[in-house]
């Protein structure tokens, strides 16, 4: 399976999954007008790779800010994770990034990890 790569800009997030190592990353700040457009080949890469039972997948999520509108995305995303380590017996965990002090982006993250069930880790960064 090929790896899917989206180069960020000012307001989409940089996409890199590597569908060898089970690395996804999304990064820097996603407030893109057509949230659904945009996520849309996301979702299907990540459907089409979780097809396949047993990944050890590790979820770096490096976002620097997101509207709700991704927000919502973002849960879909998790969601699929959740499902694949139930149904699937994949191995999953989040590494969620924060600048430190960034309580409303801390707050989100354990927010997601309340509405999903998989591991999540909390990594400051100054």
């Amino acid at each position: 399976m090929e790896n899917f790569t989206i180069k960020g800009s000012t307001y989409i997030p940089t996409v890199n999954f590597d569908a060898a190592t089970g690395i996804l990353e999304m990064s820097g700040e996603s407030y893109h007008e057509y949230t659904i457009e945009f996520f849309q080949p996301i979702l299907e890469w990540l459907r089409k790779y979780l097809e396949e039972p047993n990944r050890n997948i590790t979820f770096n999520f490096k976002m620097t800010y997101f509207n709700t509108s991704s927000s919502r995305r973002f849960l879909e995303i998790f969601d699929m994770l959740e499902d694949y380590k139930k149904h699937k017996n994949g191995t999953v965990l989040v590494r969620w990034h924060y600048k430190e002090g960034d309580v409303d982006m801390l707050e989100s993250g354990e927010e997601y990890a309340e509405d999903v069930d998989i591991p999540f880790e909390f990594i400051p960064y100054s």
